[in-house]
């Protein structure tokens, strides 16, 4: 099962993704997690130790140029469009309570869609662990859905946006949808964050009904708490674990 989780920032989309990968670790699944969003904390939301010290694949200038035999910051020069990657996932990725995680980091350049051979060292990754990989996959994405190419999409299972009561979230979920049916995507469901009340669920319901929803996360200043410790969110807030739980059943079926 492969699950891609979206939604701008801000919106609790790496919370959902830890409790998420939490929730299919303790039903038994070997899970691969990938943080695939620049801004990377996706390791420290499921409790790894010295998280900031990973290094992010896009930031391993060595390990790009000898995969793409390209020097990295260089633009319209000859490289492989296809990069050996299929060693990365073991030799890459910490693991902690069995569950593997590896961070994926950005490209930061100018522009929508560089090709480059940190951009396709990624996609090429990517590519491998969704369609190669026979563990359980969940990728905390960036709302632009930067790694996932046309055919790495269409294998995706579900791809799961996270939303909050407010008008820019909402407008990053109907850009999310579009960008998800240009590329292939073809099962789209949403999940309601950081709800405070019945009024924030019908807000959403209302500005947002033909949008299919797994379900509604209440609002728990644990979370923050969690944050504040240094521990992931899951172990201060059982009520969104169980709600997340409960979303599982509706993406295993």
């Amino acid at each position: 099962m492969k699950i891609a989780v979206s939604g701008k920032g801000g919106v609790g989309k790496t919370t959902f993704a830890s409790f998420l990968i939490k929730a299919l670790s303790d039903s038994g699944k070997k899970v691969l997690a990938i943080d695939a969003d620049p801004d990377a904390n996706l390791a420290q939301a499921l409790g790894v130790k010295n998280s900031d010290e990973i290094v992010p694949i896009s930031q391993m200038k060595e390990l790009i140029e000898e995969r793409t035999e390209a020097k990295v910051g260089t633009m319209g020069s000859f490289f492989k469009l296809n990069p050996t990657v299929d060693d990365l996932p073991e030799r890459l990725s910490v693991e902690i309570d069995g569950i593997k995680v590896m961070v994926m980091g950005g490209v930061k350049k100018g522009g929508a869609g560089c090709i480059c051979p940190e951009s396709t060292l990624l996609k090429s990754l990517v590519r491998h662990i969704v369609l190669a990989r026979n563990e359980t996959v969940v990728l905390d994405m960036e709302a632009g859905l930067e790694h996932l190419g046309r055919g790495t999409a269409m294998a995706v299972d579900r791809l799961v946006v996270v939303v909050e009561p407010g008008r820019r979230s909402i407008e990053t979920a109907h850009q999310v949808r579009k960008l998800a049916r240009d590329i292939g995507v073809k099962r789209l469901d949403f999940v309601g964050n950081k709800i405070r009340s019945e009024k924030d669920k019908n807000f959403l319901l209302k500005k947002m009904a033909d949008f299919k929803f797994l379900g509604f996360i209440p609002y728990r200043p644990e979370i923050i708490e969690a944050d504040l410790d240094g521990r992931p969110p899951f172990e201060k807030d059982k009520e969104g674990l169980a709600a997340v739980k409960e979303m599982l059943r509706e993406l295993e079926t």
